[in-house]
């Protein structure tokens, strides 16, 4: 029989629910809350109402564009943490009440190690690149910087972490301090195209072994702007695109250069990306020309599955509902999940 499982994913501010079967996607739903845009971030109380609202109409339409009865399920898979508390209680809740109805299994997932087994997710009438083991991995989203070694679908260790702030909160808060609205990632992506990335000089953290830390760079990039402005009121407008190249390029540089040491110390040449943060531009050319230097061999998600989505979700409750990993009724959600 084949093993077909629902992911659900509901850790911010975007409801999710997807199919796999044995391992091959066959639908993937994302409904996104715009509400959060006016407050330049996400309120958790309107997140928690929208995913009660949003989490019915989602996963019907997921088992519909899959094909798929609800009797047909051999598992729901849920995000376990980490993310927000009050979201990740609608999906877990919603999860639970399903898995107890069909009386099929309940598999919790971490969100973090989701992002990475992404890679392993098929899909029909395309030939997908699927790295073997060991590999590195990048995870860079808006609430995580982490440097992995990925052993096995279920074995991962982390060498290396930030300290403090992640590398997609520097891009949204700086973003923030230039005035553009949330979420301001992509939009520094996208003027950096069209900058000088040697426009600016921003210090970088010199931290030890494999750590990051993004906090010094932030508070940094807050003051240039501040002190700019007192001498130019037409300062960002006058030099937006040079602005967001520079930081783009010191945010870049900062996450590669680890990675690039993790490589040295590993001699492990295969390297993915992860997370939301990994759709970026900048750093794409970055891994390029990496791989070009040492022959690595590269595994990059399409943005889709990069930022949050429940097809992850799904492939990774695939994956241990295989070995056998269930969880219990009784099981809460996390708001802190290390993998």
């Amino acid at each position: 029989m084949p093993v077909i499982i629902l992911g659900i994913e509901s850790s911010c501010d975007d409801t999710a629910a997807a199919v796999v079967q044995d391992g091959i996607l066959l639908s993937n739903i994302v409904a996104n809350q715009e509400v959060h845009r006016k407050y330049g971030g996400v309120v958790p109380e309107l997140a928690s109402r929208a995913h009660q609202q949003n989490i019915v109409p989602v996963v019907d339409q997921a088992l519909k564009m899959a094909g798929i009865k609800s009797e047909d399920l051999s598992a729901v898979a849920f995000t376990r943490g980490p993310g927000l508390l009050g979201s990740l209680l609608v999906g877990s809740s919603f999860a639970k009440g399903l898995a107890l109805a069909r009386e099929i299994p309940l598999v919790e997932v971490n969100h973090l190690q989701a992002h990475i087994l992404v890679h392993f997710l098929k899909q029909p009438d395309r030939d997908i690149s699927i790295p073997a083991f060991p590999f590195l991995c990048l995870l860079v989203s808006g609430g995580h910087t982490q440097l992995m070694i990925v052993r096995d679908y279920l074995d991962m260790e982390i060498i290396g972490k930030t300290i403090d702030d992640a590398a997609g909160e520097a891009f949204d808060k700086s973003a923030k301090v230039m005035g553009l609205p949330y979420p301001g990632g992509p939009l520094v992506d996208r003027y950096a195209r069209e900058g000088n990335a040697d426009a600016y000089a921003f210090t970088k953290p010199l931290i030890k072994d494999l750590d990051y830390s993004f906090s010094g760079l932030k508070t940094a990039f807050l003051y240039f702007i501040r002190d700019r402005l007192k001498e130019d009121k037409d300062f960002i407008e006058q030099n937006r695109n040079d602005l967001c190249a520079s930081l783009q390029k010191t945010i870049v540089e900062i996450l590669t250069d680890k990675l690039e040491k993790a490589f040295l110390q590993t001699s492990i040449n295969r390297v993915a990306l992860a997370g939301g943060v990994s759709a970026n531009s900048g750093l794409h050319e970055r891994i390029k020309w990496l791989a070009q230097n040492h022959g690595w061999e590269v595994f990059i998600p399409e943005i889709s599955l990069s930022t949050d989505n429940a097809a992850m979700i799904a492939i990774t409750g695939y994956f241990k509902f295989l070995a056998g990993k269930f969880a219990g009724l009784h099981i809460s959600p996390l708001a802190r999940l290390p993998i």
